[in-house]
């Protein structure tokens, strides 16, 4: 089984299309206006911005965590938590063994909070 679609809140679509083609550097797929949706392809996952959909908790994985935060703080976005260690994998349970899982949180243009992961070697 895999995850195919997760929806997220969007009160202003056009706003939030931007806020998600500028975080994750690609366009929409598809949007259906009306009823008010719009597509992101996440590798095979779909990101739903729904006008009536309610608030969830994404978390994203990037590359460079330190410099995600610091393109959006110049951007304006609302930084939640700074990059900061969650834990640490000893194991291959929830991420590569040997690595510290970094997390920093940001409010989108419609005020949900985004995680941000990243998987760094100690």
């Amino acid at each position: 089984m895999r995850l195919v679609q997760v929806a997220q809140r969007a009160v202003d679509l056009e706003r939030a299309a931007g806020f998600y083609a500028d975080l994750l550097g690609v366009a929409p797929t598809a949007t259906f206006d009306p009823p008010g949706l719009v597509f992101f392809d996440l590798e095979g996952t779909r990101l739903l911005l729904d006008r009536v959909a309610p608030s969830a908790y994404l978390y994203l994985e990037v590359p460079d965590i330190d410099a995600t935060v610091q393109r959006l703080r110049a951007a304006g976005t609302t930084i939640v938590t700074e990059p900061h260690v969650i834990f640490p994998h000893e194991d291959d349970t929830l991420g590569p063994a040997g690595t510290d899982e970094w997390q920093a949180f940001i409010e989108d243009s419609e005020g949900n909070t985004v995680g941000l992961v990243e998987q760094r070697a100690r």
